[in-house]
Parts: C-alpha cells; structure tokens; sequence
C-alpha cells in the first residue's frame, strides 16, 4: 500500500535527488579545476541517499542501493585509489607520482592520476557515509513515537 502522506514532499524529494547526483559527478569532474573534488563529491551523492532514505523510508533506500553493493563499492573506492599509486610504482615512478602515467607530457599525467583518485576518494566517502546512515537508521529505537 503507498502511504499518500506529504506528496509534496515525495515528489520534490524526487526532484531534488537527481539534481544533486548531477551536481555531485559536476563537482567530482571539475574537481581538479575548480573548488571541490572527490571528498565533497562523495559526500554529495551520499547526501542525495540519506535524504531519499529520511523521505521514504530506511527499506525503500536499501532497494535501490542494497548493502551489500554500498560495501562493495567502498572497497573498489580505497582499491582504485590504492592500485593509482601502486600503477605508478609499477612503472618506475614514487607512490602517486602521476608523471608515470604519460611521461611524455606529465601534463596529461597529472590529470589522469587526478581523476583517478579523485574518482576513488569520492566512491570511498559516499559508500562509507551511505554505511554510516544504515547502521544509524536501522537502530532500534528505545523511546517510541507515542512516548514523543
């Protein structure tokens, strides 16, 4: 049964989460160039699930991103962030020095190597703060809401 309470709220919720998706992958793509990157991109898209989550509802949320997928994705975050420097090391170069990635114009490099931890940095924060809401929402709660 669809609970009809504070349709406007669901159908601006609606609205405003994939206005804040875009935002987030805008900040974490123009990170390198302008303020911002991939720590405030994960929290972006982060906040874009914890506010569908407080509109409707814990389960709701974890349909659309499970878990399991939300763990996942912070161990490829840390993975993609780690195998960067270790790609770097592989070819010569110090840990993360993004050179390596094309010698010939370190340029390029650099912005590969960039993005490329930037993209890690932002998968690791939305993944663990998305974590962090499911382990508080699916708290059991002591006072109940006649009590309130």
């Amino acid at each position: 049964m669809i609970n009809h309470h504070h349709l406007i709220l669901r159908v601006v919720t609606k609205l405003l989460v994939g206005a804040i998706i875009l935002f987030a992958f805008y900040v974490q793509f123009h990170g390198d160039f302008s303020p911002g990157g991939g720590f405030q991109a994960g929290v972006l898209m982060a906040a874009a699930f914890i506010i569908y989550g407080l509109v409707f509802g814990l389960d709701k949320t974890q349909e659309v991103l499970p878990p399991w997928v939300v763990h996942k994705l912070s161990a490829l975050g840390v993975l993609i962030y780690s195998g960067t420097g270790v790609w770097s090391m592989m070819l010569g170069y110090p840990f993360l020095d993004y050179g390596a990635f094309d010698p010939g114009h370190p340029s390029h490099g650099q912005h590969t190597g960039i993005l490329a931890v930037e993209a890690g940095v932002g998968l690791t924060v939305a993944a663990v703060m998305v974590t962090i809401y499911y382990g508080f929402g699916a708290r059991y709660p002591h006072i109940s809401d006649e009590d309130w």
